[in-house]
């Protein structure tokens, strides 16, 4: 009860909103301080591409989460957490096309048609991009409910599309990205069960 009541609260989108930006603001104060390593572009792909791999994920948890402790004010935080996922999607989508390629668009395009991962990163990112731009109320009203949520299940696209970029990134050490795919597989599969026990539940029609 005691949850229910403070997951209501207007104020908790507050501390949950700097949390949000804390692996940001840590990244810009390694920066500062000239801490990022011996290869700075590659530190801050890395980071920023964990980090929105791991914010797509939390943002997938969110319903089942809500069905599993019935916590149905969770779904308050949904959207800010799908839209922190973009926003790392895009530090990490800007280190490529600035830090690394220097806005060099004909290498740029040699890389997405050449190098899977890199294909797979860029569909990926593109897949956020209608997301974030239809995540507020007035473009549920403009979509409808339904195309809204058709539209909205290109997360799932992305979270795939995402681990599987990261898979073909590190080559050998793939312990990290068979993790990220365990758990979104996990969130996925949820999804499916819950869908088929709602679809089961529905009084079927003589």
């Amino acid at each position: 009860m005691q949850w229910k009541r403070l997951l209501s609260r207007r104020w908790v989108k507050i501390p949950v909103f700097i949390l949000c930006l804390v692996p940001g603001l840590l990244l810009a104060w390694k920066g500062l301080h000239q801490d990022l390593g011996a290869n700075p572009v590659e530190f801050i792909t890395h980071a920023t591409g964990d980090w929105t791999l791991r914010f797509l994920a939390i943002t997938l948890t969110v319903s089942p989460l809500r069905r599993l402790l019935g916590l149905p004010d969770l779904i308050r935080f949904r959207r800010m957490l799908g839209l922190f996922a973009f926003f790392y999607g895009c530090l990490h989508f800007t280190t490529y096309l600035w830090l690394d390629k220097f806005f060099d668009f004909h290498e740029i395009v040699k890389d997405v048609w050449k190098r899977p991962f890199i294909t797979m990163g860029f569909l990926a990112f593109i897949s956020m991009a209608p997301l974030a731009l239809t995540s507020t109320a007035g473009w549920i009203r403009r979509l409808g409910g339904r195309r809204w949520q058709m539209l909205h299940r290109l997360i799932y696209v992305s979270a795939i599309a995402g681990v599987i970029h990261y898979y073909w990134l590190v080559k050998s050490d793939v312990r990290k990205p068979l993790l990220y795919a365990a758990i979104v597989g996990l969130l996925l599969a949820e999804r499916v069960v819950a869908a088929r026990r709602k679809s089961a539940s529905r009084p079927q029609v003589g």
